[in-house]
């Protein structure tokens, strides 16, 4: 899943709110210090019908006067003197439409223009003042957060030219090059590690970190790419650009191209990426207020889902331990989102000798493919037993996956968000490794504790083609109201135990 960047306000609808704070602020300060100083004693505002209403009307002003005129538009940017004249900019234009109002409406002889003029030099005083440290706090938290992993390709005097562009501040840097015009894998240039060769550049995308790729092309390499788009059922020329941007459309990573492209596959649109007015292809994406609600959901679901893994965990531990001694946690490097590895932590089932003995049961495996691993009758699993006279008995960790409960300590990845409530399994490492690109597909949404291909028949799918066509379904149709309906369709499947795959 790509997330757009935002181009009107609610990308900066931080500051939005942070303004209409100050101007709430300011009007406390400005009514208290008022009749303190006249009367000596302090009145509450909230008891003040007036002075209420008064400040409901300045913050739907406030709220309107950025939207509409969009006064935070590169606010990033601004520097300190250009940011002090939009302040005041703002201020004037909110008081002014502010005292028309209550003109029309024949307040004008009851409230206090000492107390409107104080509230209008204090909402100038903090706004500026609480504009110029969010500007740093979110530079700082720019800074220390994880960046996106971002591939560019380009020819070798190219380099220079988009770095000079790129900004660092406010976008994604670069991790590496692919140069077009020659095979320079380990060297460097710029500064930039040129991570691969234009013929291995597809491989190395598929097997390590990549978030997107930036392609800087010349005429040249965009008429091989249009190209590869009339001839339909053409496989393009290995080792061209033509080639690693069909490769990456197999993926689902998300592209970047300066220049327009058309009869291109997913879902584009044209957008502003360092610097550059390109045409982004990606299997889905989301709005920065999709994404702030998916994560919010998460955030709760993760919270609660964690409380109920601690009394799993308090319950059924000493039961594990005592009939496997060894940790009750079970943690396993996963891949997610766009390949980066993570640990997955789940409720230890299996003995702790689990791994070695998988080679002895490949041959029973079900899935058909070989891409996932999983039997019928695990005798790895705790209390797992075959009788004599060959009577499969189920323990206590074959009870715990039938009702799931094996899964609740991934709520744990939710919350730090490594996973989301919904979206796709996470792979083993020795099963991305034997991933083709159009599998590398399921790595573009943040992986999930349940999903399409889980309430689509969960353990009844024995073929990994299908667990990628639902899966990639889920993330090209994805919106909130279809995780809603995963969730309650994985909520009905676990009552009637219908155990996870």
């Amino acid at each position: 899943m790509y997330k757009r960047s935002s181009e009107n306000w609610t990308k900066h609808l931080d500051f939005i709110l942070l303004d209409a704070v100050c101007l709430v602020l300011s009007l406390f300060l400005a009514y208290y210090s008022y009749y303190y100083y006249t009367y000596h004693k302090l009145f509450d505002l909230f008891a003040d019908d007036l002075y209420r209403n008064i400040m409901i009307l300045l913050i739907l002003i406030d709220v309107f006067v950025a939207v509409l005129l969009n006064t935070m538009h590169r606010v990033m940017h601004r520097g300190y003197f250009i940011e002090f004249s939009q302040t005041v900019k703002q201020v004037l234009a909110v008081f002014g439409v502010e005292i028309l109002l209550l003109f029309v409406m024949k307040w004008s002889d009851t409230y206090s223009r000492v107390i409107l003029s104080l509230t209008a030099l204090f909402h100038l005083i903090l706004s500026y003042s609480t504009r110029i440290l969010w500007k740093k706090a979110v530079r700082l938290y720019s800074g220390q957060r994880d960046k996106r992993s971002m591939i560019l390709v380009c020819a070798e005097r190219d380099v220079i030219t988009v770095l000079a562009r790129t900004n660092t501040e406010d976008e994604a840097g670069f991790a590496g090059v692919v140069l077009t015009d020659r095979d320079a894998a380990g060297e460097s240039v710029c500064g930039l590690p040129v991570v691969a060769a234009l013929s291995d550049a597809a491989q190395y995308i598929c097997r390590e970190w990549v978030d997107e790729v930036f392609f800087y092309t010349d005429m040249a390499g965009l008429d091989a790419v249009q190209e590869m788009e009339t001839e339909s059922g053409d496989e393009p020329e290995t080792g061209t650009v033509a080639s690693l941007v069909d490769a990456c459309r197999q993926m689902a990573v998300p592209i970047h191209i300066r220049v327009p492209l058309g009869g291109h596959k997913g879902r584009s649109f044209v957008e502003n990426v360092n610097g550059f007015n390109v045409v982004t292809v990606a299997a889905n994406y989301a709005s920065p207020l999709q994404l702030f609600l998916k994560r919010l959901m998460d955030l709760i679901g993760g919270l609660v889902g964690s409380v109920f893994a601690l009394l799993i965990i308090l319950i059924f531990g000493p039961v594990i331990r005592r009939k496997s001694p060894g940790p009750v946690l079970f943690m396993q490097e996963r891949i997610g989102r766009n390949g980066k590895h993570f640990k997955i932590y789940k409720l230890r089932t299996m003995y702790l000798d689990a791994e070695e003995q998988k080679k002895e049961f490949l041959d029973q495996n079900r899935v058909e493919d070989g891409m996932m691993f999983k039997l019928d009758f695990d005798p790895r699993i705790i209390g797992n037993e075959i009788l004599p006279d060959g009577t499969k008995k189920a323990g206590i960790g074959e009870w715990l996956r039938e009702h799931s409960l094996d899964e609740f300590p991934q709520f744990w990845n939710v919350l730090i968000g490594n996973m989301s409530l919904v979206g796709t399994r996470p792979p083993t490492v020795d099963e991305w490794e034997k991933y083709a690109y159009h599998h590398r597909a399921r790595l573009s949404f943040k992986p999930g504790i349940t999903g399409m291909w889980q309430v689509s028949g969960r353990s009844k799918i024995t073929d990994f083609e299908e667990v990628v066509r639902l899966d990639t379904e889920y993330i090209e149709h994805w919106d909130l109201g279809l995780d809603l309906r995963i969730l309650l369709k994985t909520v009905i499947a676990v009552l009637h135990r219908d155990g996870a795959m």
